[in-house]
């Protein structure tokens, strides 16, 4: 991580880093700067008669959002929705801290995450499981429960009304099962989260989001194509940021989760006791020449690896292949 970027702040002391930037089609998006990062985390903000939020970010940036939202003359009784693609902390673990801050506002989620934001003791212990508890609480702060009452679940095909305009949910499973991708009635713009991996603005690079347990590189794949089929006018990328050439985003997006999926199933056929370790190591040199091909600059591993490692990713991918060969029934590849 870069040395320079701190922390967010508190209600008592909010980071001057956190606000609203307009983005057209009245929407607009604020970089949460998660764990002192700048460009990796986001919320974006839409101008409706029921003003909307589309990610509430983790609960340890919920104090620096709820300032932002001032600043743009979002208030406590002003916000009606908050809208999250999945339940994963980064993207959701702020829903509970903010709807204390709004009572007005109603968390929209797909049912089958629902139940982890109103009980979230098991995301939880999933999410330290993966960062290890000290990291997961650096980063993501004190996750607290929704209120069952205020939890409003969806499903594919179902459009969510913000009284002018309206979100039309996509079911995108892939990443996680239960993650949906929005399409903004009035503009035309997709809200992706991870449906299409991440994407890197500095380097304009893109790279895989794959994490276990439920990582599904087929219904990743479908997902991107769900996606397509709508013709978006824009993807708006949680991780991060607008993409303009919607097409290009998700074609890119796609040819870096099949090599990803590749490069692991090939390994894992040859060797298939290969450590997580080496598996490690041959995709952070495959990321360094993607990487060099999308930028054209010198890797930044750490920074590259800020945004859902790549020892995350070996770790969704290998369990995705080994499952995927005891349901079919395959022998031990040798």
């Amino acid at each position: 991580m870069p040395g320079d970027e701190t922390s967010g702040g508190t209600a008592d002391a909010p980071s001057r880093e956190v606000r609203f930037t307009d983005i057209g089609d009245g929407i607009s998006m604020a970089d949460l700067r998660t764990g002192g990062l700048a460009s990796f985390n986001a919320s974006f903000l839409i101008a409706a008669r029921e003003p909307a939020l589309v990610e509430s970010g983790p609960a340890a940036d919920a104090d620096d959002l709820t300032h932002a939202l001032a600043a743009v003359g979002i208030d406590p009784g002003e916000l009606a929705h908050v809208v999250v693609t999945h339940v994963h902390l980064d993207h959701a673990g702020g829903a509970g801290a903010l709807l204390r801050r709004f009572p007005r506002a109603i968390l929209w989620v797909h049912e089958a995450g629902a139940r982890h934001l109103a009980d979230p003791e098991r995301l939880i212990a999933s999410t330290a499981r993966t960062y290890g508890e000290d990291r997961m609480r650096s980063l993501y702060g004190e996750t607290v429960p929704v209120p069952r009452d205020r939890i409003e679940a969806v499903v594919d095909g179902q459009a969510i009304a913000l009284g002018d305009r309206s979100l039309e949910v996509l079911h995108t499973p892939g990443h996680a099962s239960h993650h949906v991708a929005l399409m903004d009635g009035a503009s035309g713009a997709m809200f992706t989260g991870e449906a299409t991996g991440s994407y890197l603005p500095w380097a304009d690079a893109y790279r895989p989001a794959l994490p276990p347990p439920e990582v599904d590189v087929d219904a990743a794949l479908a997902s991107i194509g769900a996606i397509r089929r709508r013709q978006p006018s824009r993807l708006l990328v949680t991780h991060f940021g607008p993409i303009d050439d919607a097409e290009e985003g998700l074609r890119r997006g796609a040819e870096r989760i099949e090599a990803w999926a590749e490069t692991v199933r090939r390994r894992l056929e040859r060797e298939p006791d290969a450590s997580d370790e080496e598996l490690v190591e041959l995709l952070t040199e495959q990321a360094r020449e993607e990487y060099a091909t999308d930028s054209g600059q010198p890797f930044e591993h750490e920074r590259y690896d800020a945004i859902g490692s790549i020892a995350m990713n070996v770790r969704g991918l290998a369990r995705y292949w080994r499952k995927r060969w005891e349901r079919e029934g395959r022998p031990e590849p040798s």
